[in-house]
């Protein structure tokens, strides 16, 4: 987490050293990333740096939680607009994730050189890592009528399921450069099967 300096920072310095981040991290892996570059492209001397984050790390997973709350919100928003049903919420969310990393190296480095951190972090969009109070309030709109889960433990573990094929099939289709179509037609196989279960 940023330190208090950085919120405290006019909004437009603030947007200039999260560009120059992001424009770092988005030409390299973050364990490739160079501070010095950053400062350099943000104009700000290295010790004002170190004002604001603790480290690169810091800088990085700031700006990846930024995302993935943009996303959560449009998680929740498509949710609704799909009447709780899962299925096409997910498909809908992972279309709209083809278009971003379509458009957005900071995204295809960030699922491309994946750690456990990263993952917990694009955890966050579609669930928590536990059952808590957000968790009710993101379950809650759900309906679960159309699921075969008896309690929300079970509800939870399907979350996590459909959120791992998701990034998987993600990181596939930028591993592999898969055209659109194609990425998009094993993600809906593959949930499919998860739709029908794999018992006769």
């Amino acid at each position: 987490m940023p330190k208090i300096t950085f919120f405290n920072l006019p909004e437009d310095k603030k947007q200039t050293l999260l560009q120059a981040a992001k424009q770092e991290f988005s030409s390299v892996p973050l364990f490739d990333a160079s501070i010095s570059n950053i400062i350099k492209s943000a104009g700000i001397p290295r010790g004002s740096f170190y004002q604001y984050f603790e480290d690169k790390e810091d800088a990085f997973f700031y700006l990846l939680g930024q995302f993935a709350k943009e996303k959560n919100i449009v998680f929740l928003s498509l949710l609704e607009e799909h009447k709780g049903d899962l299925f096409p919420t997910f498909t809908e969310f992972f279309k709209l994730f083809l278009n971003e990393v379509e458009n957005t190296t900071f995204l295809k480095n960030a699922l491309l050189n994946m750690t456990h951190k990263i993952e917990r972090t694009f955890d966050r969009m579609t669930s928590e890592h536990e059952i808590n109070e957000n968790f009710n309030k993101f379950s809650s709109l759900i309906d679960v009528r159309i699921l075969h889960v008896e309690d929300d433990r079970e509800l939870f573990h399907a979350l996590q399921i459909i959120t791992s094929v998701l990034l998987r099939n993600l990181i596939h289709a930028i591993a592999y450069d898969l055209p659109r179509g194609v990425a998009l037609n094993n993600f809906e196989i593959e949930m499919n099967l998860l739709k029908k279960g794999l018992v006769r």
